[in-house]
């Protein structure tokens, strides 16, 4: 199995509007593990489509429980049970996420009960070992290490950057994050650093269509980085390449790939790579699949 990362779902936010992206998920195949970070709607399909065997499910991370990151959490898990899955499961998550993973079976449980009973299936609730981390080591198994920070994302608390170890190299994912300094540290030297992004110049567009939320300007400023932003992180901390990935706006037909790269080579001069729904970014050093722009 090459290494490589695949962004499942690049845009920022829950919302889904015709023609536009998934929210967010990516699959990092690293040190022959299947590894899922975050768990947005979309996430089960994208990860069949990156040639995935549901039943081969192995670690999943959940960076914090907004419905952006963790909405198909257990439907991906379910789905992957139907699939065939029968080996155990390690869910990794903020405080919070053994409650998500408790409700989520006991909504579910006439399906539950019925395909054990049924269909001779194993109880997906003793399959899957849901364990909550916070600032510091969070797995260290097999020569993969997985290490998180804590991050600025207010009013969220519990929201972790994840930096990913396996052979001397590393991929670190920011989650969401207002800009933040330690960060740069954290992700010192990283093959990949996959940092979220922001656009002024979609903001508010992206508001007005969106209509519900009284005070969502406010939040998106407060907890979320600019390209450049996310530029200078990626300066500051020698990445080997930045990955802009949910992306704010990313659908918003009068921003294209050539807008993020004019914000975010302010500050970053290094390899570049602007998400997409199913891209494929492998870590080896060769250019990401199906188009990439490099300097």
């Amino acid at each position: 199995m090459n290494d490589r990362l695949v962004l499942l779902g690049s845009k920022g936010g829950p919302a889904l509007r015709p023609g536009g992206p998934w929210p967010t998920a990516s699959l990092l195949e690293f040190g022959g593990r299947t590894i899922v970070v975050d768990c947005g709607l979309g996430v089960t399909r994208g990860l069949v489509d990156a040639g995935i065997s549901l039943k081969a499910l192995d670690l999943t991370f959940i960076t914090h429980l907004h419905s952006d990151h963790v909405l198909e959490l257990g439907s991906l898990i379910h789905t992957a049970w139907t699939a065939g899955l029968a080996t155990p499961v390690t869910v990794f998550g903020p405080p919070g996420t053994g409650h998500y993973w408790q409700r989520f079976c006991q909504a579910m449980e006439f399906d539950i009960e019925i395909r054990i009973v049924d269909e001779g299936r194993p109880d997906i609730r003793d399959l899957i070992t849901v364990e909550e981390f916070g600032e510091g080591s969070v797995l260290d198994e097999r020569g993969l290490t997985v290490t998180a920070l804590r991050v600025d994302h207010p009013p969220v608390t519990d929201c972790f950057a994840l930096r990913v170890e396996n052979g001397g190299r590393s991929v670190v994912f920011s989650a969401d994050t207002a800009f933040f300094p330690p960060l740069a540290g954290f992700a010192k030297g990283a093959d990949i650093l996959v940092h979220e992004a922001m656009l002024a110049e979609g903001v508010e567009r992206l508001v007005a269509r969106t209509g519900n939320g009284a005070r969502l300007r406010e939040h998106l400023l407060a907890s979320h980085s600019f390209a450049d932003e996310a530029g200078r992180i990626a300066s500051d901390a020698g990445v080997k390449r930045l990955v802009l990935n949910h992306l704010i706006p990313a659908d918003d037909p009068a921003i294209g790939e050539a807008d993020w790269i004019d914000a975010v080579r302010k500050t970053w001069s290094g390899d570049l790579t602007i998400a997409r729904d199913g891209l494929v970014v492998p870590l080896s050093g060769e250019h990401a699949a199906s188009g990439e722009e490099t300097a």
